[in-house]
């Protein structure tokens, strides 16, 4: 692993949770100074962090442990049926992958996926500025997935590579192709390409069991969570929950 013994790290005063209604949060940030390396990212990965713009944060509620890292074990990984019938059924999209950077039609994209998406959410309303900050002016190793359909650009998934897997950062794609179920489509093919390039994870945030825009995140098996600073398989979180339970 990385020295981050050099890194100075911060933390927010509480505020009110942008996920769990009724509960403060605090946050964890990495000195927005410091010259991340991409050795340091993938520690900090491994750690539990992620990345928003230059930020690299967790999740350091005292009263809360409901964030849970979470990453797909992408050499394990194989497509459940409704996910081999998402893949075959989006066979004619076509992708490609860029350097992270200002592309219009993206920020458009992106623009029109928050007004119909996330009108209610702490990046609306979009701006241009506030795109570039989020998701072009982020790390080296960021790059952009784009994904069209007939010639038409239909979504974009922006994500890192790190020295063991993927991390997903961002996913927005067009709200009138909903039946195409791309924000599902853009990860099980993230998945894919860390699969081609022999990395072990893609790393997928946080999961909150309770939180609707979070709960997706446990769909890709075999999966692995951080759960007493440590990553945990499928069945020795099932042995955590009965030794839990025989405890109780």
């Amino acid at each position: 692993m990385a020295d981050l013994e050099q890194l100075a790290f911060f933390a927010t005063p509480e505020q009110p949770c942008g996920y769990l209604p009724d509960q403060q949060s605090t946050t964890l940030f990495v000195d927005p100074n410091a010259i991340i390396t991409t050795e340091n990212y993938s520690t900090l990965s491994d750690l539990g962090f992620r990345r928003s713009g230059k930020h690299f944060y967790r999740p350091y509620c005292e009263n809360c442990q409901a964030c849970t890292p979470i990453r797909v074990n992408a050499k394990q990984f194989k497509p459940s049926k409704s996910q081999k019938r998402l893949l075959k059924k989006n066979v004619s999209l076509k992708a490609q992958t860029l350097k992270a950077d200002f592309h219009e039609d993206h920020y458009l994209l992106y623009e029109k996926y928050l007004h119909h998406r996330h009108a209610d959410g702490d990046m609306y309303p979009p701006s241009r500025s506030q795109y570039r900050s989020f998701l072009v002016d982020g790390h080296s190793s960021s790059q952009f997935i784009e994904f069209s359909l007939e010639g038409e650009l239909c979504a974009v998934a922006v994500c890192d590579q790190l020295n063991d897997g993927l991390s997903a950062i961002y996913t927005f794609f067009d709200p009138e192709l909903s039946s195409l179920s791309l924000g599902k489509h853009a990860i099980l093919w993230q998945i894919q390409e860390a699969q081609k390039r022999n990395l072990d994870y893609l790393y997928l945030g946080y999961f909150i069991k309770n939180c609707r825009k979070m709960a997706y995140k446990n769909q890709y098996s075999p999966f692995e969570a951080r759960i007493n600073n440590q990553w945990l398989n499928e069945n020795e979180m099932e042995s955590l929950a009965r030794e839990s339970l025989l405890n109780k």
